[in-house]
């Protein structure tokens, strides 16, 4: 996006976010048509994006756009359409194009995207941006950068994520998988990068299957290092009652599994107002995080009141969105992680300073280097230690480059690394 200051200033930022279809867009009608309905509605994004005559600092502009625009454009556009566009769906697209104004903002200042939070360029007060029940009491006198880590780390802990079919030691490969150089049992992933922490997907549908897993996944990384684990049932799970009955049989039969489960991702549906599901029970035995539900800082609220005690952010969800639920959730006690839609290219890049400013419970989630890492070649040239976990960790330590100096997100030459097709362009015109 090209954008101008008020002094005059042109400056370019860039966004990127995958177009996860099946993540936010979960539905019976064939995927091609879904994927067909947003690619329609970033031309359409794009078309009414450059003629918003809306002008303020990036994230005034996001907050605008996420409260008042987007709703209304997605009205608009779904008039037009046989299967309407899911507002997660829009969301994930305006992603892009914010987190490219968040960009621009911190390079027309010649500055970090993060230092254009400080109150000295964003002085209006978090109040400002809440509804006026939450600003009279929690957020009077406060602002957007009482929240971000003044120092974040260089280094972040990462996650990898054991899918439910993923082989874990030798003796389960299928016979058919990749020879492509990269690891493929669970095993050889833990010894090559050095990991520390598991994601482990479950069914939600099987108590003992998912029980089984989580013990396997377990006797498989815990003598190689792995100290932290974490689960997630894809929201398959309709009663809390599943949950509680793997927890406390892990804490019964596998105490030292039950001490490494750091916490338990969203084992509910997306639908979190209709369900109304009160999770208080599971939440004391492990943190329960929101993930699919937590569109943004009211889901998050409805969340709180609900018993969840925890809640992953995503940039796929705004940049904008994502700063909002941050703040909301520390000011109410819960606790925050950074997670992957499986983030290549310049989406690795947002995605992993978020973590490192939000001083998240436990590093980042990034999965990219498992799914396609040939993708981020270009890429990890410029920053190799965020396109590469060694030693269990990503380093950030690139992105200043040799001038020491973070402008924008930091991508430096990575946007230019690539050659996008004219096509791109051509359709804009």
């Amino acid at each position: 996006m090209l954008v101008e200051s008020g002094a005059g200033r042109l400056a370019e930022g860039w966004g990127e976010t995958p177009l996860s279809v099946q993540w936010v867009w979960p539905s019976p009608t064939p995927y091609g048509q879904r994927l067909a309905v947003m690619e329609r509605f970033v031309q359409y994004l794009a078309h009414r994006l450059s003629t918003w005559t809306f002008s303020a600092h990036a994230f005034e502009m996001g907050v605008e756009l996420l409260d008042a625009a987007l709703p209304k454009w997605l009205t608009e556009f779904n008039a037009n359409e046989e299967v309407p566009l899911p507002y997660l769906a829009s969301l994930l697209i305006a992603s892009a194009f914010d987190l490219a104004l968040h960009d621009a903002q911190g390079t027309v200042l010649e500055c970090d995207t993060y230092a254009t939070y400080a109150r000295e360029v964003l002085p209006r007060p978090l109040s400002d941006f809440y509804g006026p029940q939450e600003n009279a009491t929690a957020f009077s006198g406060r602002y957007l950068d009482d929240f971000l880590v003044r120092n974040p780390p260089t280094k972040l802990l990462v996650w990898h994520l054991v899918g439910a079919l993923d082989p874990l030691s030798q003796g389960d490969e299928a016979g058919h998988d990749p020879q492509d150089g990269y690891p493929v049992l669970l095993s050889d992933w833990i010894k090559t990068d050095g990991l520390q922490c598991l994601k482990i997907k479950l069914r939600g549908n099987d108590c003992e299957w998912d029980f089984q897993r989580i013990v396997q996944v377990a006797k498989v990384g815990m003598p190689l290092g792995v100290r932290l684990l974490s689960t997630d049932f894809n929201c398959t799970v309709r009663d809390p009652a599943y949950v509680l009955e793997i927890l406390d049989r892990l804490q019964r039969d596998h105490p030292q599994v039950w001490e490494a489960l750091a916490y338990v991702e969203q084992p509910f549906p997306y639908e979190l107002a209709e369900l109304s599901l009160d999770v208080r029970s599971l939440a004391l035995r492990k943190p329960l995080y929101l993930d699919e539900s937590a569109h943004d800082w009211r889901h998050v609220h409805l969340g709180k009141k609900l018993g969840w005690n925890g809640v992953a952010l995503k940039t796929c969800k705004t940049q904008t969105g994502a700063l909002l639920s941050l703040c909301w959730a520390r000011t109410h006690g819960m606790g925050i992680m950074v997670q992957d839609l499986t983030n290549p290219m310049l989406a690795q890049i947002p995605h992993v300073r978020l973590a490192a400013h939000a001083g998240t419970e436990w590093g980042v989630e990034s999965n990219a280097m498992q799914y396609y890492p040939a993708a981020s070649d270009p890429e990890s040239l410029i920053h190799p230690g965020l396109y590469r976990r060694q030693n269990g960790s990503l380093d950030l330590q690139s992105l200043a480059g040799h001038s020491g100096a973070i402008i924008g997100f930091g991508y430096r030459e990575a946007p230019q690394c690539r050659e996008l097709p004219e096509a791109i362009f051509d359709s804009l015109d």
